[in-house]
């Protein structure tokens, strides 16, 4: 028996060996993208060149070195100590670095003497007197500190493939990634992630000997007030997405969730990625054929580097299992967008940006069916179709649709609207025969005697699943085709070439140019990418472009 990396190598290789299998094999866990190592915090000794002994940075070791009580009054003496001199000198780089580390050693300190002084003030003892430390109570229970591990930055080693330029922000304040110890039950009625992974940045101000803790959402706010000197809020936004794939492997399930979709159902949901704002636009990410939301991390991660982009979005996802008729995935997201509109009923309309069949999802958003495609199918109105229970009302949800009101913009990047060839071919055709759906098989097995056949189209004697309805010639890709998008509603293209500069006879390795072209675009990009454009950092500036023009 081979060893389990050998085994992983020569996976890896087989696929290489079929470049275009990338479509249908994504990923397949060939390659690190986001590692997270602890690493112990490197000690600060000195304040300012002028500084004695004495001084802030005399007090200051890595939090592991001396007892906990004793370590967080010294602690709290530096942060105090070069917290004046940033008052005295508001522009001191190096009060500012002490400030930081004594802050984050703080917060650490806090947890290994098992203190909650969020819960009631906690005297702490120094070599130069007693402080009170407080930490405001949270607004709800969502924010209670005690809810979550609170991991200083300067202790994590972040690598990966999509990590490799961190967003970050410098200024005054400990950045932190805050992991909520156990899952929300309520994640889903939240529309939030089952475990929270958040950048969270901490500050102490003084008031004679009262310390106040207070933990800050760098995304929401980028300055902080210490007696009356404004200053930047430190901020990594890099960290808390490294840890959130490195620690829950979500890359890791979507090849499965391709063949066995029925099996990741509970995975079909919109979820947002930092807490909710109504003054901001979400835009909505939508992955492709066997990706996860992970697909969209370097872009995520590039745009929440720009300050402008940061005040005016906020991210959200949409993960479904990709073996899914891509019809029926969009099912998925139309319940969930009625479901936000209910639960944040005050906000802005959406930007929606989908990649490959995720655009395809996206573009069903933005088309104003009617029973159009439904009379394509059964030759007559749905009240006259002999369907019932279930069957109708899947299939009504499916094929009679409109224009989704909330939506303001969409951007397509690698998307086959009128399919590629490659899901006809022999690659696709095994992949498709991988793909189980037994669940939906039944209910089109039901539908079948009153369809009517249509020529033009390619023929199945089962359900299509998800590569099957990117085929040129599947009945669903042409009755779209057959639609105009809503008038009034922008809509974007990038588009991928692998950098041959053969446009109009180009391809991204996957989608032809004739497939993934729109008339009508507001703009139409074409990137040196191949299928994977959502990745590719003209795709990525592109997107920042068109968010930035079309506020």
């Amino acid at each position: 028996m081979k060893s389990g990396h050998s085994a992983i190598q020569i996976r890896c290789q087989t696929i290489a060996r079929f470049g275009g299998a990338i479509f249908l094999l994504g990923f397949c866990g060939c390659a690190h993208l986001a590692t997270v190592k602890t690493k112990p915090a490197q000690p600060l000794r000195t304040l300012a060149a002028e500084s004695s002994p004495e001084s802030a940075g005399s007090h200051l070791t890595s939090a592991e070195r001396e007892a906990p009580l004793t370590a967080l009054g010294n602690d709290l003496l530096a942060a105090k100590m070069s917290y004046n001199r940033l008052i005295e000198r508001p522009d001191d780089p190096s009060a500012r670095k002490i400030y930081n580390f004594a802050v984050a050693r703080t917060v650490q300190n806090i947890e290994r003497a098992s203190l909650r002084p969020w819960q009631r003030p906690t005297n702490v003892i120094s070599q130069e007197g007693d402080y009170i430390l407080r930490c405001p109570k949270p607004v709800d229970s969502a924010h209670d500190p005690s809810r979550y591990d609170l991991i200083p930055i300067d202790t994590l080693n972040i690598g990966g493939t999509f990590f490799q330029n961190p967003s970050t922000r410098n200024g005054v304040g400990a950045p932190l990634v805050a992991v909520e110890r156990g899952e929300n039950p309520q994640f889903r009625q939240h529309y939030a992630l089952r475990r929270v992974y958040a950048s969270v940045t901490a500050i102490i101000k003084f008031s004679g000997r009262r310390a106040e803790l207070e933990f800050i959402d760098p995304l929401t706010i980028d300055q902080v007030t210490l007696s009356q000197h404004a200053f930047p809020l430190a901020a990594d936004f890099t960290a808390s997405l490294a840890m959130l794939v490195a620690r829950e492997r979500p890359d890791q399930i979507g090849f499965a969730a391709t063949l066995r979709p029925e099996a990741y159902a509970d995975r079909g949901r919109l979820c947002q990625l930092q807490q909710f704002d109504q003054t901001r636009t979400p835009v909505i990410f939508v992955h492709g054929l066997q990706d996860t939301p992970v697909g969209w991390v370097p872009m995520i991660n590039s745009l929440r580097d720009d300050p402008w982009i940061r005040k005016h979005y906020q991210f959200w996802v949409f993960s479904y299992p990709s073996g899914y008729p891509y019809p029926y995935s969009a099912i998925l997201l139309r319940r969930d967008l009625d479901g936000i509109t209910r639960a944040f009923y005050s906000r802005k309309k959406i930007v929606l940006v989908g990649h490959s069949m995720g655009g395809m999802i996206s573009r069903l958003m933005v088309t104003d069916a009617k029973d159009r495609i439904w009379q394509s199918f059964f030759g007559t109105t749905p009240a006259k179709t002999p369907l019932t229970g279930e069957t109708r009302r899947l299939l009504q949800e499916a094929l009679v649709f409109n224009h989704r009101p909330e939506i303001k913009r969409v951007i397509f990047i690698s998307t086959p609207h009128r399919g590629s060839a490659l899901a006809s071919g022999w690659i696709g055709r095994i992949g498709s025969s991988l793909i189980r759906t037994p669940l939906l098989a039944s209910i089109y097995a039901s539908a079948r005697q009153s369809e009517i056949a249509d020529p033009a189209a390619g023929q199945l004697k089962r359900l299509p699943n998800s590569v099957d309805t990117l085929e040129p010639k599947d009945r669903f890709v042409l009755a779209v085709n057959k639609l105009p998008l809503t008038p009034g509603i922008p809509y974007h293209s990038i588009i991928g070439d692998r950098g041959r500069g053969d446009t109009p006879n180009s391809s991204d390795g996957v989608v032809p140019y004739w497939s993934s072209h729109l008339d009508g675009a507001q703009s139409e990009l074409i990137v040196h990418s191949g299928h994977a454009a959502q990745r590719n950092p003209e795709a990525i500036r592109e997107v920042e472009r068109i968010l930035k023009a079309y506020p």
